[in-house]
């Protein structure tokens, strides 16, 4: 039997779409400087975010290949400590039992060996992570985009 490769996921920015839930913050409350410098610091923001566009989808079709072991690989902000319950919390609605005890939470992404990690951002030691890099998305910071841009990129790399 084949062995199966490490496939490590980001969450924010890959799977969850944090910038929309931002905006929705604020339109809906009177939001302070803190919260423009660091959003991530908004109460609750983790809880319930709406999913990146075709990201649960595809996470399925790669679950289904069997060609993967797949990991969630991610950051919660240390001055949130609730934001790492809201995203375990976020997995199992979106995801059920697939992530159950698949999950590491870290700001140290390169010393977590994988064949390959899904990560929009190069921050958290992704830009020095071993294995190879899916950059996906769009540069948060530059608004530049990123090699892979969507899950469809991913899903024609990786099946």
């Amino acid at each position: 039997m084949k062995k199966k490769k490490l496939l490590l996921i980001d969450m924010d920015g890959v799977l969850v779409d944090l910038d929309l839930a931002i905006e929705n913050y604020k339109k809906t409350y009177t939001h302070t400087p803190l919260y423009d410098e660091h959003p991530d610091l908004i109460p609750n923001i983790f809880l319930d975010p709406p999913p990146i566009q075709n990201a649960i989808e595809s996470i399925k079709k790669l679950n289904e290949s069997g060609k993967y072991e797949m990991v969630i690989l991610t950051a919660a902000p240390w001055d949130n400590p609730e934001a790492n319950t809201h995203k375990r919390l976020w997995i199992e609605k979106y995801f059920g039992k697939l992530f159950a005890r698949q999950m590491i939470i870290t700001h140290r992404k390169d010393l977590v060996m994988g064949d390959y990690l899904i990560d929009d951002r190069l921050a958290n030691g992704s830009d020095k992570f071993s294995g190879e890099l899916l950059h996906f998305g769009t540069d948060y910071k530059t608004v530049n985009v990123n090699e892979y841009p969507d899950w469809d990129s991913i899903l024609k790399k990786l099946l």
